[in-house]
């Protein structure tokens, strides 16, 4: 029997087979993780944890599970963390999973778990709602063009403020709290991360990574750390720049090379049709992803983040991944499920 999966608003090239014992069937063109489970579509028809799901949402589907169900997820989860013991897995936070309490201290146990059972992650964050508060509480109008951050002197110091205090120390205190050991950082730090300040107008301390300096970050995860990395480069001469977080997780990514690469952000993943949560790409070539941005389908915000993943891949990382931070445990989800919850991009 073949179960066929596909969204109302979605025709042709979106459409995905899956065979009743489990294996995949490939449509005309889309790519999906054959392992995965024909009977979720990330588990939403099911209605265990919705894609945007709130915190609440997530600890009400987890009473639903019985003694003999938490065992079976440790049942499949064992040959992923048999795979990636020893990995390193880099994972670029940020968005509404870091605004919203009860999903930052999920996150923050899903990393203490990962780093427990012998994997090894490091946190790349950046911190854009916390910035805009104290710029405001400073009087400072933030001030945005063509999607960057204008950040001139007042406006650096306030995000290095930001990201390399506050935001990272609160990061590292809840990893710790958590029965983990953390260590903050900044890319400014021995010079990890180094950039050039970009050239476009008016937009002040804004930089584009040039180089990652990966040993201590390194160092740090072979020792049992997680590395929390705040997105602030170094300009080699002592300037702090602003940079993106998603391109610095990439970059520290493709410099450790890192079996993984994880994109947390506000949406589900890669859409077919970006108003339909359900129209979900589960795996994509790189082949692929340029297809989509051809077709329009890969559009706006998302362009960058798919970049980010090709240019990793690019660099040696053996696979990349956008998944919903909105969505409770949706890190573990995606690393040790079959059926995953996000887009997993691969060469």
């Amino acid at each position: 029997m073949i179960a066929v999966v596909k969204s109302p608003s979605s025709v042709g090239n979106s459409c995905i087979l899956r065979a009743a014992n489990g294996t995949g069937i490939q449509g005309p063109s889309v790519s999906f993780r054959s392992n995965r489970s024909k009977n979720t579509v990330r588990r939403r028809n099911a209605g265990v944890v919705s894609t945007c799901a709130l915190s609440t949402e997530g600890e009400q589907a987890e009473k639903q599970f019985s003694a003999f169900d938490r065992v079976s997820i440790l049942s499949e989860a064992l040959p992923y963390l048999q795979r990636f013991r020893g990995k390193t897995i880099v994972i670029k936070y940020g968005g509404a999973a870091m605004k919203d309490e009860s999903l930052k201290a999920r996150v923050v146990t899903d990393l203490v778990l990962l780093g427990t059972v012998g994997i090894r992650p490091v946190l790349v964050h950046g911190g854009g709602p916390e910035i805009n508060i104290w710029l405001s509480k400073l009087g400072i109008e933030p001030n945005f063009k063509n999607g960057l951050r204008v950040t001139d002197a007042d406006t650096m110091d306030v995000v290095e403020m930001v990201l390399g205090a506050r935001v990272n120390k609160s990061l590292v205190n809840l990893i710790q709290q958590a029965g983990g050991q953390a260590v903050g950082l900044c890319g400014k730090d021995n010079d990890t991360i180094l950039a050039r300040q970009m050239v476009e107008k008016d937009i002040g301390f804004v930089g584009e990574v040039t180089s990652v300096d990966a040993r201590l970050i390194e160092g740090l995860a072979g020792q049992g750390y997680i590395p929390v990395v705040a997105s602030v480069a170094s300009d080699g001469k002592g300037q702090a720049l602003n940079v993106n977080a998603d391109t610095a997780a990439g970059e520290i990514a493709a410099a450790l090379r890192a079996e993984k690469l994880i994109l947390m952000t506000d949406v589900a993943g890669v859409l077919h049709d970006k108003d339909d949560p359900e129209s979900i790409y589960a795996e994509l070539s790189i082949r692929k992803c340029n297809e989509l941005v051809e077709q329009g389908i890969i559009a706006g915000g998302m362009i960058p983040k798919v970049d980010c993943c090709i240019r990793c891949l690019s660099q040696g990382v053996a696979a990349t991944h956008i998944i919903d931070g909105r969505q409770p445990h949706s890190l573990l989800m995606e690393l040790l499920t079959d059926e995953g919850v996000g887009t997993m991009i691969q060469g």
